[in-house]
């Protein structure tokens, strides 16, 4: 593969079982997958973590829907660690552009790892307000265009093509909703895609025979009804009557 994957998750212990695989390149997390795991203290969380992970990449994301307050979340964030990336959201939940914030980030030299990005406006914004600062990820969700029945690739090819001459920045594959896309990112030179813990359970599959996965399949299906006990009652059918 090349394309490098980063955990997407929230959960003390698999964050440090998957900080030993070396496939393992980096983490992001965000407020949701926080909460879902029951963090009750976002910074003590981060920098709990950070402790036993300090030299790959992590985004921690503000939670503020205001700039100036988003500004100071991301000015605290930024000085927990030298490997942290600040995610920020392409707009706050009014719609409004954080380009200009964006790009006072970047100036002042804090890492942005730039979320929610779904359009081609968007990328062209991020981009313009990251290019000539430090490194940089923006954060296509092509998983969510795929929800909506659109193909996502045309969109980060462009993406790559918008950030080719910037090389501070990569381009993140977020929201990835099968093994599949794994494949494609690399395919299309993607430089990061985000991997959630199921997703992860399947890379043993890349690359397998489907033949076997095939009978391995039929096995399955047979032990599960051995398993449930199923059983249908067979009779010889009777024969059909002779019409005179």
């Amino acid at each position: 593969m090349n394309v490098k994957i980063y955990a997407d998750g929230a959960e003390k212990q698999s964050m440090l079982k998957l900080y030993q695989n070396p496939l393992i390149q980096g983490f992001t997390t965000n407020p949701t997958l926080m909460r879902k795991a029951g963090i009750g203290d976002y910074e003590q969380f981060a920098l709990d973590i950070l402790r036993s992970i300090p030299d790959r990449p992590i985004s921690f994301e503000v939670f503020a829907d205001e700039f100036d307050e988003m500004e100071r979340q991301a000015e605290r964030i930024a000085a927990w660690g030298p490997n942290v990336f600040v995610k920020i959201p392409v707009t706050n939940s009014r719609g409004e552009s954080a380009a200009p914030l964006i790009q006072r980030l970047a100036s002042r030299g804090v890492k942005q790892n730039v979320t929610a990005i779904l359009t081609m406006d968007q990328i062209h914004d991020v981009v313009d307000a990251v290019c000539h600062g430090p490194a940089a990820n923006v954060s296509v969700f092509a998983g969510r265009i795929a929800d909506t029945g659109r193909d996502p690739l045309p969109t980060l090819k462009a993406a790559l093509r918008i950030m080719a001459p910037y090389p501070n920045l990569e381009l993140i594959w977020a929201s990835p909703r099968e093994l599949l896309n794994l494949v494609q990112a690399s395919e299309i030179g993607c430089h990061i895609i985000t991997v959630t813990a199921d997703i992860l359970g399947k890379l043993p599959l890349v690359g397998k025979d489907l033949e076997q996965y095939s009978l391995e399949t039929v096995q399955m299906f047979r032990n599960d009804a051995l398993a449930s006990g199923f059983s249908i009652e067979t009779r010889l059918a009777e024969p059909a009557p002779v019409l005179a």
